[in-house]
């Protein structure tokens, strides 16, 4: 039995701030944060968006494109960071949006930016075991950042759906290995109760970030025994524009191989939906037989690794860049109504 993404949808809202609105107001020179970053603008929700409503958003669309019923979803994961609710699931008001009945498998799960890929990783192992044919994981956030945080410049909203089966015939990329390398390595947290999330300033690069992606890719690579000219394409977290770069090149991966999952040059870290979005620019163009790595990060801290194959040729009609990339769909605001957006004032 062979497992794999059937269908996939995104979204990302309409709001974009950008990086030089907001430096001023703390201070700073805009060419000095967005040198630093790699970022010029993040995308922002408004009133009536949260994690909820862009869950919903890139669900129906995956759906929709697998052109089935919702009742035939057997399993609803959602990973985010900024769950509306403490007590109360995001994946059963998905469930319920998304008119799926009451038949399946509902849960939340969190764990910084890789519990989206976490997901993945469960709903394709319940589908391998035979205990459900299809699943639907969705990668969703809201990002949270305290005013004048560095944060702030980066953290970003958006989400990717993905749905997971055993069906060949619809394949669109087979999941072919995975892997986690995970520890305790507290590089950001954020207490029950308390409003912004803290981190360990540069202590998130080397002993959080780039020890764990590393580990895991490596570990990635043995376990297929395949090396980074074997891929098409690679995937890594993006919680600002140089890490991913960084770690691509220490492991030995070129940046054309990089360069079409980036979408933090265009939006920012979108935390959970971070790797999940660049997967779908991704599958936006990759060709059959292709083969991608993919690597996401969380802090606290751990790495999912996942390798893919492309079943068959890109579509016509791609998911992301209607997204990403179309001036039409974007509306820059200010950074006071980005504060009121936030409910920050």
């Amino acid at each position: 039995m062979s497992v794999g993404i059937i269908s996939y949808g995104i979204y990302i809202p309409f709001n974009r701030l950008k990086i030089e609105d907001i430096a001023p107001v703390w201070g700073k020179k805009p060419s000095d944060v967005i040198s630093s970053l790699g970022i010029t603008e993040k995308s922002v929700t408004a009133f009536d968006e949260d994690s909820v409503t862009l869950a919903y958003e890139a669900a129906i669309r995956a759906v929709k494109s697998a052109d089935m019923s919702p009742s035939e979803i057997d399993a609803i994961f959602v990973g985010s960071e900024s769950h509306p609710y403490a007590v109360n699931p995001t994946s059963t008001i998905l469930g319920e949006f998304l008119n799926v009945g009451h038949d399946y498998l509902a849960a939340d799960l969190e764990f910084a930016c890789k519990a989206g890929t976490t997901a993945m990783i469960a709903v394709s192992s319940l589908v391998l075991s035979g205990q459900i044919k299809t699943g639907l994981i969705v990668g969703s956030d809201s990002a949270q950042a305290k005013p004048h945080d560095v944060l702030e410049y980066s953290a970003a909203s958006g989400s990717a759906a993905f749905l997971i089966s055993n069906s060949k015939k619809n394949q669109i990329a087979q999941i072919f290995a995975s892997t986690s390398y995970s520890s305790d390595t507290p590089d950001f947290w954020r207490r029950d109760g308390v409003r912004f999330p803290s981190h360990g300033g540069r202590f998130t690069g080397e002993p959080a970030y780039f020890r764990h992606v590393e580990n895991a890719a490596r570990k990635l690579l043995a376990k297929t025994n395949l090396i980074p000219e074997d891929f098409k394409y690679c995937i890594f977290h993006m919680p600002n524009g140089k890490f991913p770069r960084q770690i691509a090149k220490r492991l030995g991966f070129t940046q054309k191989q990089l360069a079409p999952s980036l979408i933090v040059d265009y939006i920012g870290n979108p935390y959970t939906a971070s790797s999940l979005l660049g997967l779908a620019k991704v599958l936006d163009v990759a060709g059959k037989d292709d083969l991608i790595f993919m690597v996401s990060y969380g802090s606290g801290a751990g790495s999912d690794g996942l390798v893919f194959k492309v079943m068959r040729d890109a579509p016509e009609k791609k998911s992301a860049d209607v997204f990403i990339n179309q001036a039409s769909r974007k509306k820059y605001i200010s950074y006071v109504e980005y504060l009121k957006y936030r409910r920050k004032i």
